[in-house]
């Protein structure tokens, strides 16, 4: 019987057993598990942190396997390519057994950035936020009664709804930014904006901060975070939120290829630069659909859609990977801050001449009770008129996300700006308005263009601005990236 073995349950990994298992009943699927929480929602440790969702139970998106063997506390330590084996650990000090494979996926994930040079880190008290067990360690230490602040190094996705978190539960918390402002996944004026709010909401945000040292307080109790600019504060617990990086180490020892982003190098196929070997998820590139290139995103939803890719060619599929735009969207307090495609700074440096209009527009129309203004920025570019990205702000129940979603939909189809006013969106007073505030940044952005016309060097075609034809994309099943 064909064996199929796939390293890593969470989002890519059951994706690809998941698919493989549909498409071939046949097939011999086991998963190897570091842990015992297979397909667990890590996105959705701050909610369990916070309260919102009491049960770590309901963060399991499946609890059933049919036809699939989930090894759980089996711990991958070696692939052997040319014997097609792969060495596994059971539990924390078990012996090493051998496991054979026709194919393999590796969905090992990522792992959190420790800051290099930073002393404290293994203290007790400190923790990083990963992994389930991360979770269960976190939640401990919240319900033992004794944490009444928190610090947190960090100001990404984890460190800002950490901050929501924990504020959730009455805790004090000193939010610390090495950026200025927080949060750079989104543009600057954005920026603050979530810094106000966060403000607004009894955190301690300082900005433009290197952490330089944690230590014991001089008490024995808590903790004491130092930093440049003289930043010094102490608390009861310190949350390392400072990023993530592919968790390539498995692949890379077994001789597998990593492209420049230091992620595994697979092509649209989800294969590696080894026969019979594909890799699906935070541990592997990104076909970037904008830039037609590889590229390093690290979001649940690719993970999940190319874990299923890999998942169907280990059977014999023939399937692509389409590509990612980059869509992201968080909740923090009150807001809802979203994001997909290119930031102007990112375009620039792919050689677009990009322009980024910002407006202010109702999320429904405004005789409707409840109305409440969103901040929508559009980038566009300069010379042909096509939409490489888009940001939109605003309260976190103005459907900002689905919003976002219409953006990134003319993304991933290589639309122009100007296009999105063809587009057939549903309206009723309560919920919209006839041009919907998507198409109202649209609008703004093709109207700043228009007037720009006449004084562009080389000058831009009226008709490009007009009525903007859709821009090709190229799929290459077989290039490699790197």
């Amino acid at each position: 019987m064909t064996r199929l073995l796939i390293i890593g349950g969470s989002d890519a990994g059951i994706s690809a057993a998941l698919r493989a298992h549909e498409l071939d009943p046949q097939t011999e699927v086991s998963v190897l598990l570091a842990d015992e929480y297979p397909n667990y929602s890590i996105c959705g440790l701050p909610f369990y942190l916070s309260g919102e969702t009491p049960d770590h139970r309901q963060l399991a998106h499946r609890t059933a396997f049919d036809g699939i063997e989930i090894l759980t506390n089996h711990r991958a330590v070696s692939v052997h390519p040319a014997a097609k084996t792969v060495d596994v650990v059971r539990g924390a000090n078990g012996s090493v057994k051998t496991l054979r494979y026709d194919h393999l996926v590796i969905a090992t994930g990522a792992v959190p950035v420790r800051p290099q040079g930073l002393p404290g880190l293994d203290l007790p008290g400190v923790y990083l936020l990963h992994t389930m067990g991360d979770g269960f360690a976190v939640h401990s230490r919240l319900m033992g009664g004794e944490t009444r602040s928190a610090i947190i190094i960090g100001a990404g996705y984890i460190g800002v709804e950490m901050a929501d978190a924990l504020r959730h539960r009455g805790i004090d918390v000193t939010l610390v930014s090495h950026t200025d402002p927080v949060f750079p996944s989104v543009d600057p004026s954005f920026g603050r904006l979530i810094g106000e709010e966060l403000s607004r909401h009894g955190v301690r945000v300082v900005v433009g901060c290197t952490v330089e040292r944690i230590e014991a307080a001089d008490n024995r109790r808590g903790l004491t975070v130092s930093g440049s600019g003289g930043f010094t504060a102490s608390a009861d617990l310190v949350l390392v939120a400072t990023g993530a990086r592919p968790d390539t180490t498995l692949a890379a020892a077994a001789g597998i290829a990593l492209g420049p982003s230091g992620a595994i190098r697979v092509t649209q196929r989800m294969e590696t630069t080894l026969p019979g070997i594909w890799a699906a998820g935070d541990c592997a590139e990104t076909w970037h659909r904008i830039l037609q290139r590889p590229a390093y995103l690290p979001l649940g939803t690719t993970a999940h859609k190319q874990g299923r890719v890999a998942g169907e060619n280990a059977v014999g599929g023939e399937r692509l990977f389409a590509g990612s735009v980059g869509t992201q969207t968080v909740k923090v307090f009150e807001l809802a801050i979203a994001r997909t495609g290119l930031r102007e700074a990112e375009a620039r440096t792919a050689d677009f001449d990009p322009v980024t209009i910002e407006t202010e527009t109702w999320d429904h129309k405004a005789y409707y009770p409840g109305a409440q203004k969103l901040r929508v920025r559009v980038t566009g570019d300069r010379r042909t008129g096509r939409l490489l990205g888009a940001q939109i702000l605003g309260p976190w129940r103005s459907e900002v996300s689905k919003r976002i979603d219409v953006f990134a939909t003319a993304l991933f189809h290589g639309m122009g700006v100007e296009d999105l006013n063809d587009l057939d969106l549903s309206y009723t007073p309560p919920f919209g308005s006839p041009w919907d505030a998507v198409q109202m940044g649209a609008q703004a952005w093709t109207s700043v263009m228009k007037n720009e016309v006449a004084s562009c060097s080389p000058p831009i075609d009226p008709q490009i601005l007009g009525r903007c034809a859709r821009f090709p994309l190229v799929t290459l099943s077989t290039r490699q990236s790197g």
